[in-house]
């Protein structure tokens, strides 16, 4: 999205001399699809590496900014195992999202979805269960055959969500990523990189925060519903990591005889998230420790900046064309920051109007933004919301306020 900031000299009467315009609004970053691209590695493996990861592969992001802390060997392709589950959850939460499948929607378990091997919840070919629980059986079981079912319930076959799957894949910059089916089977062109686990699950975390909800489940149940009857099923979480670390929130494990011991782990600390992926570790007591040991490094250069004044009290931007020349900003509470190996100090804070700005503006608006940079990087921003409606200048308001005008002379 093209970002182009223009000073404009004679708004400072109105706006004070910190404000800028900007050209091209931008759509809501709340809202908006995909991620910003991650930012470049601060720290490289090297020959001193202190951490002595052994690992095949490994990468350390943080959540909000994508900067990228740590890596080794993060573009190789490897065999992900069922961290594959992350896309498949990914497309699952943004179908949710769009409206498309509602949590209290029936999925029929097909003969293909029912004759997955691997880690499974042992449903039967025709079987129905609600979305809310196949993402439970996805999260927590790590269910081959829940996963599959999803995926055809969203796309009619598997083949076609796979096609799905790469396609997001492309779209999120994951460019050394290849999927062959929607649960992480052993296929030997089923291959992803550390780098592109980070980006699939850091789009997760960002916009489908609620996937927290299912990933910190330790213990649960569902009811096999089948033709003999129902009977409990218990799911226990794969991710022993959860109880290990403190902080950690997810997200997804796997395991095969090729790939190995295989995780994306989430943790939060003190506001700050981050993400490491461990990929082709020789045992889960390595890939764990080894998680940790990329987590500790990362919370040690990792701290939250909060900025308890976002604007100026009745902070005006200019509008053209309306009833009026300006319209307030709705007032901004606070705003934090995950500051990465930065000073506080370094922190420059930048009022930016958007350009040509014109009438009729709505209430609750995106009228510009406050960016927040560091050495000429943009490492964070705010947008700024109108606090009331502009009406657009027309004859009918111009003659009113004329009439009102003589009326008030008299």
């Amino acid at each position: 999205m093209k970002k182009i900031i223009l000073a404009i000299m004679n708004l400072a009467l109105v706006l004070g001399s910190f404000v800028t315009v900007r050209a091209d609004a931008p759509v809501d970053e709340a809202t908006d699809g995909d991620a910003e691209a991650v930012v470049e590695t601060t720290a490289p493996a090297g020959e001193n590496d202190a951490l002595a990861i052994q690992s095949k592969s490994v990468l350390l992001m943080e959540l909000e900014s994508g900067t990228v802390l740590y890596e080794k060997n993060a573009d190789e392709m490897l065999r992900p195992a069922s961290v594959t589950k992350v896309m498949t959850l990914l497309l699952i939460f943004e179908a949710l999202e769009r409206g498309d499948i509602a949590l209290d929607d029936t999925v029929v378990v097909t003969e293909h979805a029912a004759s997955m091997g691997g880690s499974q919840c042992f449903f039967e070919a025709g079987e129905e269960q609600t979305v809310q629980d196949m993402i439970k059986c996805i999260e927590v079981a790590s269910g081959n055959d829940a996963a599959v079912a999803m995926a055809e319930h969203l796309a009619g076959s598997e083949a076609a969500f796979v096609q799905k799957m790469n396609e997001r894949a492309k779209e999120l910059g994951m460019e050394h990523t290849h999927f062959d089916n929607a649960c992480g089977l052993e296929v030997e062109t089923h291959l992803t990189s550390a780098r592109d686990i980070a980006i699939m699950s850091r789009q997760l975390l960002l916009y489908h925060p609620d996937i927290l909800t299912y990933s910190t489940i330790w213990m649960d149940s569902i009811t096999h519903k089948t033709r003999r009857g129902e009977s409990q099923f218990d799911l226990a979480n794969t991710n022993k990591f959860l109880n290990l670390y403190t902080g950690a929130n997810g997200l997804k494990t796997g395991y095969t005889s090729q790939a190995k011991y295989c995780m994306s782990a989430t943790a939060t600390r003190d506001g700050v998230t981050l993400i490491a992926v461990v990929m082709g570790a020789e045992t889960k007591e390595i890939r764990n420790s080894e998680a940790m040991k990329l987590l500790d490094y990362g919370f040690a250069r990792c701290r939250p900046y909060v900025d308890t004044e976002v604007v100026p009290e009745d902070l005006q931007i200019p509008v053209q064309k309306g009833t009026c020349k300006s319209v307030t900003v709705k007032p901004v509470e606070q705003h934090t920051i995950t500051l990465v190996a930065t000073n506080p100090d370094q922190i420059e804070k930048q009022v930016i109007a958007y350009e040509n700005l014109k009438a009729p503006i709505q209430e609750g608006g995106a009228v510009g933004v406050v960016q927040y940079s560091c050495n000429g990087t943009c490492i964070s921003e705010v947008i700024l919301y109108a606090e009331r409606s502009v009406p657009k200048l027309d004859l009918k308001y111009s003659l009113s306020e004329i009439a009102g005008r003589i009326f008030m002379a008299k």
